[in-house]
């Protein structure tokens, strides 16, 4: 049977999930494959790793342009910045449910081009933080970056409260959205 790149990093998505630090061996038993042909595809579990590093991004910056983020961080509307910020709660739960083993892989943490990406990617959302406080959506007294890296802590506990089984798949959402709104929401929010 022949298996493509894609199915690969596909099947190896949803080993990483379950087993985060997986070996190159125990990722092509995942995938059904030998670990030569693993190897011919990706050299070293460092290569893969990245290559799925530029796959989560890709799905970080849909949805951002899915959500609008650049507009709606140039916005002073605060409906636009409320929709805007809602649609990014709910992708977000996507991405760290399909990337999830990314948030706290080292490899993608120390990867020049994958950091340089996050920072930009990131850099959006903060932008969109600081026109949600100057809305009067979020508390004004948080710096956006603290805002940005608590929503990376509570997708890690997404991340965690999925793997483990702790919460309902379908109270993820509400859960995300109280205890971000919570701790960063400066009210206004029904």
């Amino acid at each position: 049977m022949v298996v493509s790149r894609e199915q690969i990093m596909t099947a190896a998505i949803q080993h990483l999930n379950e087993h985060p630090t997986a070996s190159m061996a125990q990722l092509a038993e995942a995938v059904g494959i030998s670990r030569a042909t693993l190897h011919r595809q990706f050299s070293s579990r460092e290569e893969l790793m990245t290559a799925l590093g530029h796959r989560a991004h890709d799905r970080w910056h849909d949805l951002q342009v899915r959500a609008d983020v650049p507009a709606a961080a140039a916005s002073d509307d605060p409906g636009v910045l409320r929709r805007t910020l809602e649609l990014l709660l709910e992708g977000w739960i996507e991405v760290a449910d399909e990337y999830g083993f990314g948030l706290t892989d080292y490899a993608m943490a120390v990867h020049p081009e994958l950091l340089r990406r996050a920072e930009e990617l990131e850099e959006h959302e903060i932008a969109l933080f600081a026109a949600a406080q100057r809305a009067g959506l979020l508390r004004a007294d948080l710096p956006p970056r603290w805002i940005s890296n608590t929503v990376y802590g509570l997708l890690v506990a997404v991340r965690e409260s999925l793997r483990r089984g702790d919460v309902a798949r379908r109270d993820v959402a509400r859960l995300l959205r109280e205890t971000f709104l919570a701790g960063a929401g400066a009210g206004g929010w029904s």
